[in-house]
């Protein structure tokens, strides 16, 4: 096992354990990573001697999502085509289709940071571990992105309108959190993991799904929720977050916090209008859309929308954020449109269509699965 890879593997019997390994960079997932992730994944699913694959990331960081900045300097310091960036996006997203239709058992084991693009390659698997380091969020609004890899389906999927509080307004979950609104299958003491991957590791010739559930359903516990984490309050989150427009809800949200003052609905007013307004409607409607469709035609409209994003006729809002948070740091981006009015209906729907045909551009290929379990069609 070479320490210099970004990915680390180890097999031990019938089990994959592979460590992401970029440390400095929060293990932020690059081109290199993606690829060997999809053929390791692929390869572990056309193997009869494997049976679990868990999924780790060295260091405070599970992932922070993918990696931006190359993608940042590519478009806008060297000036290369949209569709560089593209490619990059499109290979992510099939990688989180495969895990999506993954035929068997992946434990992904999220001790630490979870954001982004780390959140499409655990959310989509079967088993997700929580502990009181973790931390996940969707802070793509805040980028002049939206929540993708998938989000749109696993967060429409939230109780209630908890999944619209969570992508639009990047609020930032703990473990707790986590389990309680299904974002996390189990939770986990941190000094227990070491045991854990010992216990599943004996998997054998058990049907990997039994044992998997049994040894973590051992191992889980009840973590209490903060006194003010945000699920205590869904029902505010429930009456604002489901008015049909981004200008109702925070109009609701206004009053709410008229009637009867309070930080939490504070914070989150603020939250929204520091986002890009771009941002915002556009992420409203795809975790709308999300609702019902597969996992598969939510990666495929989110790649369109991705696609419409890297090509900045609609907004540059993207190539501002990313300025602002990892480039300048200033945290004071200057989006445009500058307002929720200015971004209109007409400009939305753009995102959402098909890119221009003498591009030579293609809707997202998913990769061919074959012989799924019917728990797996169902997603689709």
């Amino acid at each position: 096992m070479a320490s210099d890879s970004q990915v680390l593997v180890e097999e031990k019997s019938s089990v994959r354990i592979l460590t992401l390994n970029r440390p400095k960079q929060l293990n932020a997932l690059n081109s290199n990573m993606i690829t060997l992730l999809t053929q390791l994944f692929i390869s572990y699913e056309e193997d009869p001697n494997v049976k679990l694959v868990i999924l780790k990331g060295q260091g405070r960081a599970f992932c922070v999502g993918g990696d931006a900045l190359p993608v940042f300097r590519d478009i806008i310091i060297q000036g290369k085509s949209w569709r560089v960036g593209a490619d990059f996006f499109s290979e992510q997203y099939k990688l989180d289709y495969v895990m999506a239709t993954y035929s068997k058992v992946q434990i992904s084991v999220l001790n630490g940071i979870v954001m982004g693009g780390g959140a499409g390659i655990s959310e989509h698997g079967r088993f997700r571990i929580a502990t009181e380091k973790t931390v996940f969020a969707m802070p793509e609004t805040e980028l002049g992105l939206f929540p993708d890899v998938g989000a749109s389906y696993f967060l429409s999927r939230l109780p209630g309108f908890f999944g619209e509080y969570v992508g639009l307004t990047g609020a930032r979950l703990d473990g707790a959190e986590m389990l309680a609104c299904g974002l996390a299958t189990h939770f986990v003491p941190s000094t227990r993991l070491t045991a854990l991957e010992a216990d599943l590791c004996k998997v054998g010739s058990s049907d990997p799904v039994t044992f998997a559930s049994s040894i973590l359903n051992a191992y889980t516990q009840r973590p209490h929720l903060k006194q003010h984490s945000a699920y205590h309050r869904l029902d505010v989150i429930d009456r604002c977050f489901s008015r049909r427009t981004m200008e109702e809800i925070i109009s609701a949200l206004e009053r709410e916090a008229t009637d009867e003052p309070d930080e939490w609905i504070t914070s989150t007013i603020r939250s929204l209008k520091k986002a890009s307004p771009a941002s915002l409607k556009i992420s409203l409607r795809s975790i709308r859309e999300g609702r019902f469709q597969g996992v598969g035609q939510c990666l495929i409209r989110e790649y369109r929308m991705v696609c419409h994003v890297l090509k900045r006729e609609i907004s540059k809002d993207f190539v501002e954020g990313c300025r602002a948070v990892l480039i300048d740091k200033d945290r004071n981006p200057k989006w445009e449109p500058r307002s929720l009015e200015e971004m209109k209906d007409n400009m939305v729907e753009r995102y959402f269509e098909r890119m221009d045909e003498e591009d030579g551009w293609e809707d997202l290929q998913l990769p061919p699965r074959k012989n799924l379990p019917a728990l797996i069609i169902a997603k689709l």
